[in-house]
């Protein structure tokens, strides 16, 4: 970080690149294409990239537009509309919360539910995959770190041998 203007940046180590965050956004993108390519194959060819975010989030549970939005890192009106794009596909319900008709909730219908339950066997073949590849003791090894909080402000996460579903 510079502190004047007229003070030269430092340069990063030749040793930390390629960066952990640029290795990560990797894996992530081979991760969403081939779970794309399995939602394709299994007549989900409709879902969009930000559909597949936002189905992620939600898991099995109702969720505000607003909540979604703070966790994508997108505005309220984006979810609604990506929201509005599976709602045309059968896959999730818009409705108001009991308690604030105000709030819009969304949830997954039945055919949504349907689809989630396929792609996380999905997710869970190409995890096998990987194991192959990688080796067991380095997938679940991969898991357990990337399972643990990097900072204070972090709520705590499932351990990742309980086999949660937070895909």
């Amino acid at each position: 970080m510079r502190l004047r203007p007229d003070e030269p940046a430092a340069q990063p180590q030749a040793s930390m690149r390629p960066y952990l965050r640029t290795l990560l956004m990797r894996r992530t993108d081979w991760m969403e294409s081939r779970v794309l390519e399995a939602a394709s194959r299994n007549g989900y060819g409709a879902i969009t990239p930000a559909m597949n975010r936002l189905f992620g989030h939600m898991r099995s549970r109702a969720m505000s537009l607003s909540d979604l939005a703070r966790q994508l890192g997108v505005s309220r009106q984006a979810v609604h509309q990506i929201a509005g794009q599976a709602q045309t596909l059968g896959l999730v319900e818009l409705f108001a919360n009991a308690q604030d008709a105000r709030v819009k909730l969304v949830r997954f219908t039945s055919a949504g539910r349907a689809m989630s339950n396929g792609a996380a066997l999905e997710l869970e073949a190409i995890e096998r995959s990987l194991a192959e590849r990688l080796g067991e003791r380095d997938l679940k090894t991969l898991k357990r770190i990337l399972s643990r909080a990097w900072s204070d402000d972090e709520p705590p996460r499932s351990n990742p041998q309980q086999g949660s579903r937070d895909g």
